[in-house]
């Protein structure tokens, strides 16, 4: 599978979650095993109105929905995966009125579980917030065909 066929995936997936949408969520890279997604400044998600600062629960759902797409880019077939853990680790608050990036990795896959790592961050380079994923792999059999094949666009099913 190319790269634009991994972001086209990660893109239609998240256009079925409404929390990405309401977010803004959009996809800057896709590659074997990686992706970077993008989280744009808006009022909507600040958490302090005096500051300007973005509430951590877009930054969770932001790496939350980076670590859970990555697994995309490092299967061929699409499964859905629930998270079964997601640990965060906030390293400072992101600047208001810039956007934040997550970069999420696929770092293990086994038979029964794939192991992210993801780290969030501004166009400083500093880090805002880093985590670990664990996600549960219950087979592409289990999700319904009509879903896979939005997400995949038919191209990979032919059961």
């Amino acid at each position: 599978m190319n790269d634009s066929l991994r972001a086209d995936r990660v893109r239609r997936f998240i256009s079925t979650l409404n929390q990405a949408c309401e977010l803004g969520l959009n996809v800057e890279s896709a590659a074997e095993g990686e992706l970077i997604l993008r989280l744009p400044y808006s009022d909507q998600i600040v958490g302090n109105p005096d500051t300007g600062v973005i509430h951590g629960g877009a930054i969770t759902t932001l790496m939350d929905t980076a670590s859970g797409s990555v697994i995309m880019c490092a299967l061929d077939d699409f499964e859905l995966c629930p998270t079964l853990d997601l640990r965060v680790d906030y390293m400072r608050p992101a600047e208001p009125h810039r956007p934040v990036f997550a970069r999420a990795q696929t770092y293990k896959i086994t038979r029964n579980i794939i192991f992210t790592r993801c780290e969030a961050y501004q166009d400083t380079g500093e880090t805002i917030a880093n985590c670990v994923g664990t996600f549960m792999r219950i087979g592409k059999e289990a999700t319904p065909k009509a879903y896979r094949d939005l997400i995949t666009g038919g191209e990979d099913d032919q059961s």
